[in-house]
């Protein structure tokens, strides 16, 4: 399963990094590619996620979710 997470606030590659490192410590979340060209995340599950649990990762991060889409 995959969820395609378009994300706010994101001006560089350290931005890239956080968002990255938040999805991916995530129970459930096996991989994140996150890019600054789209301002996107897609992230490969092994379980359903609550989009809740990703928008708070991704908020304690420093950033904002836009939506929350099946990829």
């Amino acid at each position: 399963m995959k969820k395609l997470i378009h994300v706010e606030g994101m001006g560089c590659m350290n931005c890239v990094h956080h968002v990255k490192e938040a999805l991916e410590a995530l129970d459930g979340v096996t991989s994140a590619e996150v890019s600054l060209e789209t301002n996107t995340a897609l992230i490969t599950l092994t379980q359903d996620v609550a989009d809740t649990a990703i928008i708070s990762a991704i908020d304690e991060a420093g950033y904002d979710v836009a939506k929350i889409e099946a990829a």
